[in-house]
């Protein structure tokens, strides 16, 4: 488990998180602010965060995707996490996610690691599509994949919730 770099933005690097960065994970997603729009909607425990943090490793094994660990590509400040999951298990659709630290909302990093992680996958060739989904109050959020080229379709029901639901396809992206 090395901070093997994936990918860099302008601005940041995604990179594989190192074995120790647990605590990143739980900093990131300890505050109401930062969990409010995420299932559950309280700050995350340190057994959660040790559980999805494992959970990485075993999507970027599996799929040759996860969330990554994002950081300033200046001065190497963790900014949060970004990048791609099944949703639905190992056969479901490749979905966009990202979670910044407040202090870093309002830069702009959203908009940048979802075009940044779009044109990724794409080169890659990971799928022909991805989706992602935001809690109905997350505008922000909305807006970020609007900006990046991601087209609304049927909304989908989480937590009992019917989340606003996006979806880009490479053919959109060539267009």
């Amino acid at each position: 488990m090395t901070d093997t770099v994936i990918l860099k933005t302008p601005r940041l690097v995604l990179s594989m998180w190192g074995q120790y960065d647990v605590h990143l994970l739980q900093l990131l997603h300890s505050t109401i602010e930062t969990t409010r729009y995420l299932s559950g909607a309280a700050p995350w425990s340190a057994a959660k965060a040790q559980e999805r943090f494992m959970s990485f490793f075993g999507e970027q094994a599996r799929d040759g995707v996860t969330k990554y660990k994002v950081t300033s590509l200046d001065d190497g400040r963790f900014i949060g996490r970004a990048g791609f999951s099944r949703y639905g298990g190992d056969r479901g659709e490749f979905e966009l996610g990202y979670s910044l630290r407040h202090e870093e909302w309002g830069k702009g990093y959203a908009t940048e690691l979802g075009k940044g992680l779009a044109d990724w996958f794409f080169d890659k060739r990971f799928a022909d599509q991805f989706i992602a989904f935001t809690h109905p109050d997350n505008i922000a959020s909305q807006r970020v994949l609007t900006k990046i080229g991601m087209r609304g379709r049927m909304p989908m029901i989480i937590d009992n919730m019917s989340c606003p639901t996006f979806e880009l396809t490479a053919e959109m992206r060539q267009a």
